[in-house]
């Protein structure tokens, strides 16, 4: 039987070769190239917390503490047909300030990129007489979500006007604004903090919701406070304006606002949203 197994094989063999037909060879495995190093995998995203650390320490800073949610009712809210309120602080128990700059003179590009990178919310009580050069560079400021507040056409003492130049300060800053940035402020800053009972009628006359004072404001390197104590408490509006170099004796506006932030947070407190509170 094993001769004839033998025999038939042998026969087989040669009728394969004979006829053409073999058996078809193995497919080859393809084996893997080695990776080149453009091709190595891309580096983890870094998580939000570092990313907003090293934005921090670029600019000398440690991260504020995010502030708590708005509150769900606007502690200030004028009552309708009522005076404008004139404020100087938020009556809230959070310890949170609220950060102004105004007039708009200074033009840092420095002061963009920093605002866009750090996250901190601020209000730009701006002056038409000092803006209309540049617009332009408070787009972007604009676009990252900070406040356009009025602070008037041409900066003036208003109590020195009558009421009607005083309606025509603060409306006119109103319209050029709205024209600008698609919609007219519900806050305003008197210059200099002077307003008597006719420039809350004017206000109130050119739509505005809160005439906004201040408890302290930032110099080139140190905070002025009204209180005796000399420190912040929850809810206080912190005044700065926009200065360079000229202004601040050879600081930057980056400079200043580093120093007011880093004070901010040595006394325990972060920024909030002044438009979430008014």
């Amino acid at each position: 039987m094993k001769k004839q197994i033998a025999v038939w094989a042998a026969l087989t063999a040669v009728t394969l070769l004979m006829t053409g037909c073999t058996a078809p060879a193995p497919a080859a495995v393809p084996v893997p190239a080695a990776p080149s190093p453009e091709a190595a995998a891309p580096e983890p995203a870094r998580a939000p917390e570092a990313a907003r650390a090293a934005a921090y320490r670029k600019w000398g800073l440690k991260p504020l503490a995010a502030p708590p949610a708005p509150p769900a009712v606007k502690p200030v809210v004028r009552a309708p047909g009522g005076p404008v309120p004139v404020i100087s602080d938020i009556p809230t128990e959070d310890k949170v300030v609220f950060l102004t700059i105004d007039d708009g003179a200074e033009k840092d590009p420095g002061f963009v990129r920093m605002m866009d990178e750090l996250d901190v919310p601020f209000t730009m009580f701006l002056t038409d007489s000092v803006i209309s050069g540049n617009y332009g560079y408070f787009d972007p400021l604009v676009a990252q979500g900070h406040g356009v507040a009025n602070h008037t056409l041409t900066h003036p003492n208003l109590r020195t006007l009558a009421p009607e130049a005083q309606r025509r300060e603060i409306c006119g800053q109103q319209e050029k604004l709205r024209k600008r940035y698609g919609s007219a402020p519900r806050l305003f800053r008197p210059p200099f903090g002077n307003w008597n009972e006719a420039t809350r009628a004017a206000a109130g006359t050119c739509g505005v919701d809160a005439i906004v004072l201040w408890r302290e404001s930032m110099q080139i390197k140190n905070m002025q406070y009204q209180r005796g104590d000399r420190k912040l408490h929850p809810g206080d509006i912190v005044l700065a304006h926009f200065r360079g170099p000229a202004e601040l004796k050879g600081r930057t506006m980056t400079e200043m606002t580093a120093t007011l932030l880093r004070k901010i947070q040595e006394q325990g407190f972060t920024v909030a949203r002044l438009e979430d509170y008014v």
